[in-house]
């Protein structure tokens, strides 16, 4: 046996306690009836033990796995009937862009005026969205990853719990967990779709990454599944444990990121970090109505496409609660594609303003 898939192994095995912590948070939020239990309660309990200290080995290869899930399980939201609803996907995608550059102007400010953090961390803690990128091209600059790390992991943390009441506040989304029969949750597709959704799967992630789409293990697979189930040539779908273990992986890769953080020595930056994700999605809120003013849209779907940050969780959200996934994850890809290229020449500019 290699060394390499040795060492994979002793990665695994020592991952197990997280997954297992996270396994059991949503069952416990399953049971109580929570809404979007798994996600949620996986989050909730490893927050909590970070927090107090308990340092949680973070899942790496197993959250890259499932991103390439996702993607595959979101390409499946698309339809044929889509190619209808250009007109109004292109009036709510200007109106995502525009509350965009409000919430990266608002961000920025507080981080500038507010806290007196450089240019280059308040552009990249500001930031809404695309956190594995953002750190990446942060990592290069002057900016400080502590806190562009804390404020993304902060915002993202926020968003998933506030997204239950404000749902329930717009009205018309269910937010109970549909129950299903054993033979439900481990309904597999058969051997030909599922030939083709590891297919989609493999193949989305080697072109994201080729034609150096952002989050590529995540929206390759969109794009190849999308374009599968489209045109109808595949109409399977994952079934619901897989979808339950995805939601553990995300819940648990979020709250470990809170592993070693003192809420004396970080206070500050985490209050501040709370003030810019309530603004932020008080913006989201916002545009989410106006879109659905203009649009026909509905609020739930603008919201979760809105929101300021988190394309593999807000997706998830969106699809395991039904609300117009296609919707969402294509705003959400947009968003990240223009920030990513705006990204350094914004900075320079600004660099220039400020010096």
């Amino acid at each position: 046996m290699s060394a390499a898939l040795k060492g994979r192994i002793a990665d695994g095995g020592r991952l197990l306690p997280t997954l297992a912590v996270g396994v059991c948070g949503g069952g416990l939020a399953y049971a109580g009836g929570l809404p979007l239990p798994w996600l949620l309660g996986a989050l909730i309990v490893t927050t909590l033990l970070s927090l107090a200290g308990r340092a949680l080995p973070a899942p790496k290869a197993s959250r890259r796995l499932v991103l390439v899930v996702i993607g595959v399980l979101l390409g499946g939201a698309f339809t044929p009937e889509m190619a209808t609803d250009v007109g109004r996907w292109a009036a709510s995608m200007t109106i995502m862009l525009l509350g965009t550059a409000l919430m990266m102007a608002v961000s920025v400010w507080l981080l500038r005026r507010v806290s007196g953090h450089s240019m280059d961390t308040a552009i990249y803690a500001g930031m809404p969205g695309g956190v594995s990128t953002v750190t990446l091209m942060a990592a290069d600059s002057n900016a400080d990853l502590r806190v562009v790390g804390l404020t993304h992991a902060v915002r993202i943390l926020v968003l998933l719990l506030a997204i239950p009441p404000l749902l329930q506040l717009i009205g018309h989304v269910s937010l109970q967990t549909p129950t299903a029969t054993v033979a439900r949750w481990f309904a597999m597709p058969a051997p030909v779709d599922a030939a083709m959704q590891v297919g989609a799967g493999v193949f989305g992630a080697w072109l994201g990454r080729l034609v150096r789409l952002p989050n590529p293990l995540l929206f390759g697979p969109v794009l190849v599944s999308g374009a599968l189930h489209i045109t109808g040539v595949c109409e399977a779908t994952i079934p619901p444990f897989i979808v339950a273990l995805a939601q553990v992986v995300i819940g648990v890769s979020i709250g470990v990121r809170f592993a070693g953080t003192s809420l004396a020595s970080v206070g500050f930056t985490l209050v501040l970090a709370l003030l810019q994700a309530f603004l932020l999605i008080l913006l989201a809120v916002g545009a989410a109505w106006l879109a659905h003013a203009v649009t026909g849209y509905s609020p739930a779907a603008a919201l979760l496409a809105y929101m300021p940050g988190g394309a593999p969780e807000l997706s998830l959200v969106a699809l395991s609660l039904g609300i117009e996934p296609a919707f969402v994850t294509s705003h959400h890809l947009l968003r990240l594609t223009v920030l990513i290229l705006l990204m350094p020449v914004l900075l320079t500019k600004l660099q220039r303003r400020c010096a």
